[in-house]
């Protein structure tokens, strides 16, 4: 029975995670990237007000703190073992297009961090909440496709931000360190208890602390390797551009697989990886203290610039530069992409394993914050706030179990989750692109404007929305 529904949930993820939503998510981002004109060129400015405070503004926590606990559930596993599988699936070429998905994704990140801020509301206990739902309800009075998404999403990080993330860190400590998967379990149940049952200001605090550090650790590593492959460095530049539009081979090694496949599989993880237009990353952005929806909105794309366009990229490189300095690496009896990267990371002497096994520990557990607070967002949208606690004890109960147990379909119905949660968001944020386009023109081009647009203060007795001015 379980294998049949593993069967008939491999077959829906196929096609929820087909051509059509991968040309879906692409052709968002390079429509809303010609409807902002070309967002990404403001990159440098949304870097700067990351790291600057807007406290006099309405919200739960610091822009930085928004946007590291967005990175904090986007930065994980897959910046690792998603691009060296798409490396050893779809050749070299694969890295290219994924590094070209992350710069074409800071518009749509862009845009639904946007929208999350505009259509925001205040409870009456003083918390913001926001995301895809509101922007569906308030914006599109669409509630229930709002409902949708909130059920998607809500189930969704019980998998993707929560079984599958303490799995990676219990399979890494057993084959590294010898700790047994249950005790990971219980080590991590506790660690994440005593953060998420803070809240959203618990979770940015610690997230505003490890997502730097995790970062850097693990791009220190990347820049480590690259220096020892330095003579491969240009030459892995030129087979990752060539090998993206046509098959063949080039010294090293390297196959490429021809278009298609590269793009499929770059597209892909670079798509899953950095999680623009999924709608995720847009719940943290609308708790920012922020004064205007375009300041926390380019903050908030630079989130898809860090995890793609640097992490994923500097991953890339190192793959393929590692292929490259030691052909005899038979990149066609390799399909799994954590083994390419341990191969990889192993050229560090004693301390290359060292550096993966805690870039995988503290992405994975930055992850598992994240999609807390997500996942809390969701059930409270459609269950309200009795709905918290039970959900809080539930995802330390996954936590708990997830480490002794086959999660291989847990991870599918979590992909399929995912997908369906795209799909939601990605309607707010194509029907919405004329506030967008609207409040850019508004706001661009004088950032310390004081917003005035009001935001609803909802009253607990009755449930009803009140008008307030900022």
């Amino acid at each position: 029975m379980l294998e049949m529904i593993t069967k008939a949930a491999s077959a829906v993820q196929e096609v929820v995670w087909g051509w059509a939503m991968i040309l879906l998510l692409l052709g968002t981002h390079i429509f809303m990237t010609i409807r902002t004109k070309g967002i990404q060129r403001k990159i440098w400015t949304g870097i700067r007000l990351s790291v600057q405070k807007d406290t006099e503004a309405e919200g739960e926590v610091s822009q930085f703190g928004a946007l590291t606990t967005a990175l904090a559930a986007t930065i994980g596993t897959g910046n690792i073992v998603g691009v060296g599988t798409a490396v050893a699936l779809g050749g070299p070429g694969a890295v290219f297009w994924c590094w070209l998905t992350g710069v074409f994704g800071i518009a749509t990140k862009y845009s639904e961090a946007l929208l999350a801020v505009k259509y925001r509301v205040k409870t009456k206990d003083g918390r913001m909440q926001g995301g895809a739902m509101y922007a569906l309800e308030r914006g599109l009075h669409m509630k229930w496709l709002a409902l949708l998404f909130a059920v998607f999403g809500g189930f969704a990080s019980f998998g993707i931000g929560c079984a599958t993330q303490v799995n990676a860190i219990a399979a890494v400590c057993r084959e590294n360190l010898g700790i047994p998967s249950w005790i990971v379990g219980v080590v991590v149940c506790i660690l994440t208890a005593c953060v998420i049952f803070g809240g959203i200001r618990s979770i940015a605090s610690v997230c505003e602390k490890l997502v730097p550090f995790m970062a850097i650790f693990y791009v220190a590593g990347c820049l480590i390797i690259l220096g020892i492959n330095f003579d491969f460095f240009l030459p892995a530049l030129k087979a990752i551009v060539t090998l993206a539009f046509r098959p063949g081979a080039v010294a090293g090694g390297l196959t490429g697989r021809g278009l298609m496949t590269a793009m499929q599989y770059g597209i892909a993880r670079g798509l899953f990886s950095n999680e623009s237009g999924m709608g995720s990353a847009p719940i943290a952005a609308a708790a920012a203290q922020t004064r205007n929806p375009v300041r926390q909105a380019l903050v908030s794309s630079t989130g898809t610039f860090w995890d793609t366009v640097v992490v994923c990229a500097l991953t890339g490189l190192v793959l393929v530069t590692s292929i490259m300095k030691n052909p005899s690496i038979d990149m066609s009896s390799i399909s799994d992409g954590g083994v390419l990267t341990s191969l990889a990371f192993a050229q560090i002497p004693y301390i290359g394993p060292v550096i993966l096994v805690l870039g995988i520990i503290s992405f994975a557990f930055s992850t598992i914050l994240g999609w807390a607070y997500y996942g809390e967002r969701c059930v409270e949208y459609f269950a309200g706030k009795k709905g918290l606690l039970p959900y809080r004890f539930l995802y330390i109960f996954v936590l708990g179990v997830a480490p002794v147990i086959a999660l291989n379909l847990v991870w599918t119905i979590a992909d399929i989750l995912n997908a369906l949660m795209a799909i939601p968001n990605l309607i707010a944020v194509l029907l919405l692109s004329g506030v967008v386009v609207r409040e850019t023109d508004r706001y661009l081009n004088r950032l310390d404007a004081v917003d005035d647009t009001p935001i609803p203060t909802i009253d607990k007795q009755t449930g009803r929305k009140k008008r307030r001015d900022v």
